[in-house]
């Protein structure tokens, strides 16, 4: 499994022309958005270990959450304050499925989605990763799998990070 996880100050989902999910950022003043692709041999226990390492994934600064608008917020020079977690601050969480992330573009311009799982396969392990979240205590929003998405986010930072399981 493949996620791009971004840290954010706001973000929803837009499916014909209605606001599916929209993170609530009032408590922690961040959160994180999050795609993920799945490929055929991912199974339910990479679905939690990636969960794990989004939840406990320190790219927030070390100081008091009500603090994390100040200049430093964990930037990503050889300096970082990076130390604290969506897990540390209570921040959301919005999952969006991307088969995208399994693009393959080794040949040509055009990409192939040979390694992207099929949505029967797909779907129930990013629900996996959706619920191992929200048992580890997340608010968690998502799109709809499989919907033409209109995602709006605003990156903070930026930070966005690749993850795998």
């Amino acid at each position: 499994m493949r996620a791009v996880v971004q840290r954010v100050t706001a973000g929803h989902v837009v499916v014909d022309d209605e606001v599916i999910a929209r993170l609530d950022v009032s408590h922690s003043r961040f959160g994180l958005v999050v795609l993920v692709g799945v490929t055929h041999t991912d199974t339910p226990d990479d679905a939690a270990k990636l969960a794990d390492k989004i939840w406990r994934l320190r790219i927030f600064d070390g100081t008091d959450s009500a603090d994390n608008g100040s200049a430093d917020k964990g930037s990503t020079d050889n300096g970082s304050r990076a130390e604290r977690a969506a897990a540390d601050i209570d921040a959301p969480i919005l999952v969006i499925s991307q088969f995208t992330l399994y693009a393959n573009t080794a040949k040509g311009r055009r990409p192939s989605w040979n390694a992207a799982a099929p949505g029967s396969i797909a779907e129930p392990l990013v629900d996996a990763v959706v619920g191992a979240l929200r048992s580890a205590g997340a608010t968690v929003e998502t799109g709809r799998f499989g919907a033409d998405m209109k995602v709006h986010l605003v990156n903070d930072g930026p930070v966005t990070i690749l993850l795998e399981s």
